[in-house]
């Protein structure tokens, strides 16, 4: 049985999104192909970069990609999950054929604001919240 192609998308595919790739390829790797790509990209968050490594996953070689260029590309995914905010969001563009599209919104990690150690522990809750958003959803789909 072929592989689900996921897609997820935030603003500058330089956390949330890379998170969640990293995510659901390890956890359901055998069952699903995850990507992500960004309406805006930028370069990778050093803080998601950080928190990542401390759970034994290193995303620092990973590079950003624009969804526009995936959409032209013909890419094909059965699942695009956003894990933006809704107006970010409704700038994806609707890929081809039977694609389920979901909306996981998440705190964007380049807009937080204190010290490093504040803003650290923050993206600590995001990763884990990306992590346990992930789980249950491949609880709820039966993917588990």
């Amino acid at each position: 049985m072929a592989k689900a192609k996921v897609l997820f998308v935030c603003r500058h595919n330089s956390a949330r999104s890379q998170m969640a790739q990293e995510y659901l390829n390890r956890l359901a790797g055998d069952r699903f192909k995850a990507e992500s790509a960004g309406v805006e990209p930028g370069t990778l968050n050093p803080l998601a970069v950080e928190v990542m490594r401390e759970a034994g996953i290193d995303i620092s070689h990973n590079t950003t990609r624009s969804v526009f260029d995936l959409y032209r590309a013909g890419k094909l995914f059965d699942f695009v999950i956003t894990v933006c905010d809704e107006a970010t969001a409704e700038q994806c563009p609707l890929f081809a054929g039977i694609t389920k599209r979901l909306h996981w919104s998440f705190e964007d990690p380049s807009a937080l604001e204190g010290t490093h150690q504040e803003k650290l522990e923050k993206v600590r809750r995001i990763r884990d919240a990306i992590r346990a958003r992930i789980e249950k959803w491949l609880e709820e789909s039966g993917e588990d």
